[in-house]
């Protein structure tokens, strides 16, 4: 065992699952391949947007195949915290984390005591591996710091790389890890397989074009920023060619490194979208490795069994050329308002497909999700009960793959300056004047101060969040205040005992909701 007491093993090789239409019965496990695509909107899938200038074929033969979430929304509007919420199951405001990303330097935001969904599932008989960009923080062998916290993107300590790192992907419950620290725009550029740099680097690279940019920093030889997307998928397929006969099931995580910056789509790729944007032909090659992933598991006959997932980490960064892009008439946001970071719907209505062929028909849902519910999920479709202290905000969505309603009624946002909204139903109350993103009105920006404090919209009349209703509905605004302030201060929004929010309490963005009436 490692940290998490198993409670119950009930029905571990006689699970009884159902399809969007009919009912079967499985006697093993399925392997599961999760792959987390980096900064990419819910219009750049063609499945998802009917206007979309950019063709997906791959994810979309997946939601063809497959379960398609319309309502599926990340924990947070920004890539570290989302995928501390997918590894752990918890709202990732709950972390150290309160608002922001860590950079490549960052120690490790998961602490060890914490289970995530690799150990529970490694405790449960699965081979276990992880692929990508982690931006999870782990502990650098650091020499000596520099000036700055190693939090800042600019940060550069003097780190031993001949030395392995600690509190990584290992410590985390995967058996096999490759990948890099940070995203790939922030040193340092360094391979890392099992907890061990892959190399000592001599050099120090940067590049400065306006969508292929990268921080200077340290550079090994073996790492090729052009290269990562084709050695990420090579080592994923290669970890499914070789453990598709094996004896135990797999869990892969495949966090990808684009289409986020730098912008750097390989030879064969460039102009495929007809966009005149590196953006537009990198996501096709984000679709690619979709493929090339579904190409491996065909080959080697175990795609029925293999629970396949494509989701994103938030919406699509406006590093991607907004403007440039809707002058060929694609939107990345697709209807929604705003984009990467923002508390608008572009910052976290991502794109969210499975496929089971075994267990689950073809079929679109209207289902809410958090992508903090793939732990529940998984926990459902194995058999096993969660212990009280884990994944305390994750609701399982198994029953939509039974074409029934989930356990999920309500779901909080989060955006990249640590704002809060709380959703239930058709209402959306957002607890802060503007976006509390990267789109207008942006915080401390001129004139904010004079917008109403709290935004409320009816997603189901005004989908673009034009029209703000708090003013008329304040009944409703403090109920959902009330509601919020429970979820945040109960330390859990799933059934059980109180749990304790990590680091400071109060902290800044609460206040205004926690202790308004107090």
């Amino acid at each position: 065992m490692n940290k998490t007491t198993i409670i119950t093993l009930t029905a571990l090789f006689a699970i009884t699952f159902f399809s969007c239409s009919e009912k079967r019965e499985k006697s093993e496990m399925p392997n599961i391949v999760f792959i987390l695509a980096d900064d990419m909107g819910y219009g750049d899938v063609s499945a998802y947007n009917e206007n979309s200038k950019i063709k997906t074929p791959f994810i979309d033969q997946l939601a063809e195949e497959g379960l398609m979430f319309t309502d599926a929304h990340t924990s947070s509007a920004v890539c570290t915290p989302t995928r501390y919420g997918i590894l752990t199951g918890r709202y990732n405001w709950r972390s150290t984390l309160k608002s922001g990303v860590l950079s490549g330097y960052s120690k490790a935001l998961i602490p060890q005591e914490k289970t995530t969904v690799a150990e529970f599932l490694k405790d449960a008989g699965y081979k276990t591996a992880y692929f990508g960009k982690w931006h999870l923080g782990w502990d650098w062998s650091i020499v000596e710091d520099d000036d700055k916290s190693r939090d800042n993107l600019n940060a550069k300590p003097n780190v031993d790389f001949s030395k392995p790192v600690k509190n990584g992907p290992k410590t985390q419950g995967f058996d096999y890890s490759y990948g890099f620290c940070g995203s790939l725009d922030m040193p340092p550029y360094v391979w890392v397989e099992n907890d061990m740099p892959t190399m000592v680097p001599t050099k120090t690279t940067v590049d400065t074009g306006d969508q292929s940019w990268w921080r200077e920093g340290l550079t090994s030889d073996d790492f090729d920023h052009e290269q990562m997307l084709p050695e990420i998928t090579r080592k994923t397929v290669g970890f499914i060619e070789k453990n598709a006969a094996g004896d135990q099931s797999f869990f892969v995580y495949m966090p990808l490194p684009a289409p986020h910056t730098p912008i750097l789509p390989t030879e064969p790729f460039h102009g495929k979208s007809g966009l005149e944007n590196p953006y537009g032909d990198f996501v096709i090659m984000v679709d690619w490795v979709v493929g090339q992933v579904m190409k491996a598991l065909e080959d080697k006959g175990i795609a029925e069994n293999t629970l396949l997932i494509f989701t994103t980490d938030n919406g699509c960064s406006p590093q991607a050329d907004f403007e440039q892009l809707a002058s060929k008439g694609h939107s990345p946001s697709y209807i929604f308002r705003g984009h990467k970071a923002d508390i608008y719907e572009g910052g976290h209505r991502v794109p969210y497909v499975l496929r089971w062929p075994a267990n689950v028909k073809p079929c679109k849902s209207e289902q809410l999700v958090c992508t903090t519910d793939l732990f529940a999920t998984l926990a459902d479709i194995i058999g096993r009960e969660l212990p009280d202290n884990v994944a305390e905000d994750s609701f399982s969505f198994l029953p939509a793959l039974k074409g029934k309603s989930g356990s999920r009624e309500s779901i909080v946002h989060h955006s990249i300056n640590g704002s809060f909204a709380y959703r239930k139903g058709d209402w959306k109350a957002i607890f802060c004047p503007g976006s509390g993103g990267w789109s207008a009105p942006r915080p401390n920006s001129e004139g904010i101060e004079n917008l109403p404090a709290v935004q409320l919209y009816n997603l189901a009349n005004d989908i673009a969040e034009e029209n703000n209703l708090q003013a008329e509905n304040g009944n409703l605004v403090e109920q959902y205040r009330s509601e919020l302030a429970k979820i945040i201060t109960d330390g859990r929004s799933t059934p059980g005992g109180s749990q304790k929010n990590d680091g400071e309490y109060p902290w800044a963005q609460i206040e205004s909701i926690v202790y308004k009436n107090q």
